[in-house]
């Protein structure tokens, strides 16, 4: 692959998130091309293939098969997290950079052998974490100095359960091994987000609950947190009650508060309140209106590119700590909410 040629992609995993986000995201950046895919049924894999224009002779049942495909230059891996170990470690044998959905394992275990692995690589190796490339986030950090030393935040998200939700009826969230079931699933995007802000948790305290049967696991939780920098924060989390969405982060200082309410994604409004902003001034930004999937590939390519690693938006290790958080508050729920340590790799 030279320096200005296209990258080259082979998907592995073709269900519903292949189909509505990383197939349109990866023909959206100029310098991927989808090339082949792969699936355990392979069936799948052809209906995908029909509609990302890939041909049959590139349609494979098995990752082995995949990597073994000249014509791949870079993986995107799309599976039950249980699985990405394996496979992240079969795609860095055979070579090839990788990129894979979030969260970064099944378990914490699982989690560590992986950044062991990207770290003993020069290939890039990326989790997939699309809240990251929010817009909002760079405009709350464009202001965060003018509310002076942070001292306290709140990170508060709830959403009405969906019993039509079509990712319920994968067998991989019904009986969950990933830690925590949704929690981790959906819990390491809100980890993500006030984290990439304030820097990352040193130890916290957490209660959990299961609302819904139907999810599998603990499915709500709140915590007490203690972030490295010593401000203190509270986070809660649920999927599992009823309306409305509520997803707002306050953030707390010497001399100001920042108000990001995003509620409703594609109007969400960043709020500075100081002393000369006592009503509270409003932040222009400009809302992520596609998730933020598409430049995840970007900054992907970019680094593959590159072949430097450390151009990634979101290194192994960030990622393992998205996930390490989550992992801390079910192990503290099980402890009767007794603060524990975020682990490091």
């Amino acid at each position: 692959m030279s320096s200005k040629s296209l990258i080259r992609v082979g998907i592995l995993g073709t269900g519903i998130f292949a189909n509505e986000s990383h197939l349109p995201a990866i023909e959206s950046v100029k310098d991927l091309e989808l090339v082949a895919c792969a699936n355990r049924s392979k069936d799948k894999a052809v209906e995908f293939a029909a509609r990302a224009a890939i041909p049959e002779a590139k349609v494979y049942d098995s990752l082995e098969s995949l990597l073994d495909d000249p014509s791949v230059d870079v993986v995107d891996i799309l599976l039950p997290s249980q699985f990405t170990l394996g496979a992240v470690k079969d795609a860095i044998a055979a070579g090839k950079p990788v990129a894979f959905e979030k969260p970064i394992a099944a378990k914490l275990d699982q989690a560590k052998e992986i950044v062991h692995l990207a770290r003993s690589t020069d290939l890039p190796v990326m989790v997939l974490e699309n809240f990251v490339f929010w817009n909002s986030l760079d405009a709350i950090k464009s202001v965060l100095p003018q509310i002076g030393d942070v001292v306290y935040f709140s990170h508060y998200c709830t959403a009405p359960f969906n019993f039509n939700n079509q990712y319920l009826k994968t067998w991989w969230r019904q009986k969950p091994e990933h830690v925590g079931g949704f929690l981790s699933d959906g819990g390491v995007h809100q980890v993500a987000l006030f984290t990439e802000v304030l820097g990352e948790v040193e130890s916290l305290s957490a209660l959990t609950v299961q609302v819904r049967k139907e999810s599998g696991d603990v499915d709500s939780l709140t915590s007490t947190l203690k972030m490295k920098s010593g401000v203190m924060g509270t986070f809660t989390y649920t999927s599992a009650v009823s309306v409305p969405r509520m997803n707002v982060l306050r953030i707390h200082g010497t001399t100001g508060t920042i108000v990001y309410d995003f509620s409703d994604k594609s109007n969400s409004t960043i709020t500075l309140f100081t002393d000369e902003y006592k009503q509270g001034k409003n932040v222009e930004f400009l809302p992520t209106t596609d998730n933020g999937v598409p430049s995840e590939f970007e900054n992907f390519a970019a680094a593959v590119q590159a072949k430097d690693k450390s151009l990634l938006k979101v290194p192994i290790e960030k990622a393992f700590h998205h996930f390490a958080v989550i992992c801390a508050c079910v192990e503290s729920a099980k402890k009767n909410g007794t603060s524990v340590p975020v682990e490091v790799p």
